[in-house]
């Protein structure tokens, strides 16, 4: 039921209206004298009062050029200010709104015209940007270099020092690629390269009508590039920049020359599609796809260098740490080190190089810890070196040989010995993986492989793996030796078997060699575990023995689980799995023999403890 109006009901109501129509008292002056709400007085002006006068109102006469006379058009509101014209027609007042909008957007649009790109270098741009002192002179001649601007002396010592070259070019390159140590700089200078790119044009006048340049910083994940971002907000706060800024939202820019840069993360399928006036690659040595068994970043390089065709003086910059002696970032080291390549560039140099202010101490410290390591994340006597002890241990091809195409998963068969491998995760930071295999002559085949990302509840996927292992005859587990004794207590009171594994994980990575490029395997088509299988890296201790993980920040959870089932299943005997029932004696410990019980306690629903058996005693 709608609400009665205060004044209308009110015994003085005719005071009251003939007090607002006169303008003379504010809404409160009136509501205080009779006793009544401000907001009712304004509420009975704007609803009641306003549509009785109107009602009322005669018309003007034509010949006077009027419109239709109101008293609201000579009435005054709170405060003094004259009523609308409009007051009263709704008609009137959604075209007044209409209007008042598009005037806006135009005032806004005048004041945030199209404003002239930069006029001056990227020198200038780190002046304006106070990166100015001795501190800064490496990165200076660096950037000299990569536009073709005129190299002093000192600046030529540097360029030859860092590039191995003799001629610095003498033009702008298309590519410049830096490995340099860690805390050289390379983020700060990488928000400097983006947005010097993206205002040293008026690219309204370059690409068609709604078109825009877009400057990709793409880097492993999304807080990686947002490092970057960060920096670049912080200059764009800067008076010499502020004038460009269009939009900053959460994960670009929008700039007023008709650019943007954009946060991406390393996938080629997100970075296709744009017009290229720049690109920035961020720590490229250390991408890597889960998803996919293609290396990302050749893919990625592959899906941008045509974005970038069209526009001229387009700058492609990677930067990074070195890593292993491979990918693009090592490769763009062989091509252009020592080159005198007008279109290309590497600049390699240590920490200390491009930033001298980085505490000596603490990479002398390094050094004295893993001096190989310490090579390459912070360098020396001038350069960085790429990792001669770590190299990647399986062969994409050899993967994708084993690899049996459209083979997602297998049914489980009567007659066949199969053998589960997991590897437990205790439901926060790893996944929680298991893999089934049986082996076929000489060939072991890989026929399940299942995967819970965290967060989960370990004893959830427990009796959920339980569950999947029942159809395949299995009546106990391996898994990774270093997840302690809960494996083996959960599964346990799912009346499942445990029994951790006495390989390491680099013992089954490298049993698992040997069949992989022998082809004695035959692996599921997943492109996550082909992924993390070709992700797997051999790494040499100081000690002298080999280590193989995944790449910092990956994981393997689907990979070791697949190595242990595969390498596993490869070891056992290739017959016919027997009913315990058929030959006595039998010895107790035969993995068939505590399936058939696991299975015989399931169906029974009963869960009595297990015998205490040793290998002699006969069941």
């Amino acid at each position: 039921m709608p609400r009665r109006c205060t004044i209308c009901a009110h015994p003085e109501r005719a005071a009251i209206d003939e007090a607002l129509t006169a303008g003379s008292e504010s809404y409160r002056g009136i509501a205080r004298q009779y006793r009544v709400s401000p907001d009712a007085v304004e509420r009975h002006q704007r609803n009641h009062l306003a549509v009785h006068v109107s009602r009322q109102a005669e018309p003007k006469s034509p010949d006077k050029g009027g419109t239709d006379a109101s008293p609201g058009r000579t009435r005054k509101r709170k405060h003094g200010k004259a009523l609308p014209p409009h007051f009263g027609d709704r008609e009137l007042a959604r075209e007044a709104g209409r209007k008042g909008g598009l005037a806006r957007a135009a005032k806004m649009r005048q004041a945030r015209g199209i404003v002239d790109p930069f006029a001056g270098t990227i020198l200038d741009m780190m002046d304006a940007a106070g990166l100015t002192g001795p501190t800064w002179g490496p990165w200076r001649a660096f950037w000299k270099a990569v536009y073709g601007l005129p190299l002093d002396p000192h600046d030529l010592e540097q360029f030859q020092r860092h590039t191995g070259r003799t001629t610095p070019p003498q033009g702008p390159v298309r590519e410049a690629w830096l490995i340099v140590g860690r805390r050289g700089g390379k983020s700060r200078m990488a928000a400097l390269a983006a947005l010097y790119q993206a205002i040293r044009r008026d690219y309204t006048k370059l690409l068609a009508p709604g078109e825009r340049g877009v400057v990709p910083v793409i880097a492993a994940d999304r807080l990686q590039a947002r490092s970057t971002l960060g920096y670049l907000k912080g200059l764009l706060e800067l008076p010499a920049f502020a004038p460009f800024v269009g939009r900053i939202l959460r994960d670009h820019v929008e700039l007023l020359t008709g650019s943007e840069i954009r946060v991406s993360t390393a996938s080629y399928r997100t970075v296709r599609g744009y017009t290229l006036i720049g690109v920035v690659l961020e720590e490229v040595a250390f991408w890597l796809s889960e998803d996919s068994g293609a290396n990302p970043d050749t893919e990625i390089l592959a899906a941008l260098r045509p974005g970038m065709l069209t526009v001229k003086g387009a700058l492609l910059i990677g930067l990074s740490s070195p890593y292993a002696a491979r990918g693009e970032l090592y490769k763009a080291y062989q091509r252009y080190t020592g080159t005198d390549d007008p279109t290309g560039l590497a600049w390699n140099a240590d920490t200390l190089s491009m930033n001298p202010a980085v505490d000596e101490r603490v990479i002398a410290d390094a050094f004295a810890d893993d001096p190989v390591a310490a090579a390459s994340e912070y360098g020396q006597g001038g350069s960085v070196v790429f990792r001669r002890d770590v190299e990647a241990f399986l062969d994409a091809e050899a993967i994708r040989a084993a690899t049996i195409g459209g083979r997602r998963e297998l049914p489980p068969v009567d007659g066949l010995r199969y053998v589960a491998f997991v590897d437990p995760s205790g439901g926060s930071g790893d996944s929680f993986t298991l893999a089934i295999a049986h082996r076929e002559q000489e060939r072991a085949v890989l026929d399940l492989v299942r995967e819970r990302r965290p967060p989960f509840s370990p004893d959830e996927v427990v009796r959920e793996f339980t569950e999947t292992l029942e159809p395949y005859g299995i009546g106990y587990v391996t898994g990774d030796r270093y997840a302690g004794e809960w494996p083996r207590e959960r599964f346990a009171a799912h009346g499942m078997g445990y029994q951790p594994s006495e390989r390491t994980k680099s013992d089954l990575y490298r049993e698992l060699l040997p069949v992989v490029n022998a082809q004695r395997v035959e692996l599921l088509d997943l492109p996550r575990l082909a992924a993390q299988l070709a992700g797997l890296e051999r790494r040499v201790s100081r000690g002298g023995r080999d280590s193989i993980d995944h790449l910092p920040g990956g994981h393997d959870d689907l990979a070791n689980a697949a190595a242990g089932a595969l390498v596993t299943a490869v070891e056992g005997p290739a017959s016919q799995p027997h009913n315990p029932k058929d030959d006595e004696p039998l010895n107790c410990w035969d993995p068939q023999v505590l399936a058939h019980e696991a299975r015989e306690q399931r169906r029974s629903k009963r869960h009595r403890p297990r015998r205490e058996y040793t290998p002699e005693a006969p069941c």
